[in-house]
């Protein structure tokens, strides 16, 4: 880059301030930024939870689990991340058609895979968990978070890819609201009444999760199927 023979070529113009750019990038990425804010936050909390109602043993059994559930994500989050790709390429070149095409495809394809992981994780949490320790109590828990989030796997995947798209199209607002309802005033104050209020102690925490993460990929669908994200402009 430096010698300039490369396919980059960077020149002293390019590093000049170009305040309607960098204004353009900071309105599109700060509610992106917030979203992972968002959602960690909400994470955080169910932690706590799970340790304040189920003690050690329950906190270490749900950090296996998410552990793994993560693992086996990262495939789904490159084809969510295309699809984001592809929905911004698409709209540049004024394919509208072709852009909402690839999204479904991706979707499909992401559902396909998750589904596996899903019958993976049902039948096979408790040799999964064992790889990881010995202790009963532990095992116990992991094998039990690991089932319970598998049970929304499906949503995980298509609520990744329209959040990603809505995300690629400009339209970061919305998926930024989203987050905030489904993790903020479903989740938290779901985990805290099923964990609390019914007794479910660190079961509670869990459940809340796949419900949390399953609103989350209708509501993104919903959003999707309107179209709004085709007019706007970047």
């Amino acid at each position: 880059m430096i010698k300039g023979n490369g396919i980059l070529k960077f020149t002293a113009h390019h590093f000049k301030f170009d305040a309607p750019i960098i204004k353009s990038i900071v309105n599109i990425s700060w509610p992106a930024t917030l979203q992972f804010v968002i959602a960690s936050g909400s994470w955080i909390f169910v932690a706590k939870l799970v340790a304040e109602t189920g003690g050690t043993a329950a906190s270490a059994g749900y950090q296996i689990a998410i552990r793994n559930v993560v693992f086996f994500i990262l495939p789904a989050w490159g084809l969510s991340n295309a699809a984001a790709t592809l929905v911004g390429q698409n709209l540049g070149a004024k394919e509208i058609e072709r852009a909402e095409k690839s999204v479904i495809i991706a979707a499909k394809y992401n559902a396909i895979f998750m589904g596996g992981v899903m019958a993976l994780f049902l039948f096979c949490a408790d040799p999964i968990i064992k790889l990881f320790t010995n202790d009963a109590e532990v095992i116990s828990y992991g094998v039990r978070a690991l089932r319970i989030f598998a049970s929304a796997y499906v949503f995980y995947g298509v609520g990744m890819v329209m959040t990603q798209a809505l995300n690629g199209a400009g339209d970061t607002k919305t998926p930024t609201w989203l987050n905030l309802v489904c993790f903020w005033l479903v989740q938290i104050p779901l985990a805290y009444t099923l964990s609390k209020v019914f007794d479910l102690k660190a079961t509670g925490a869990f459940i809340s999760i796949p419900v949390a993460e399953t609103l989350l990929a209708l509501g993104a669908w919903y959003f999707f199927r309107r179209g709004k994200w085709k007019q706007i402009k970047v």
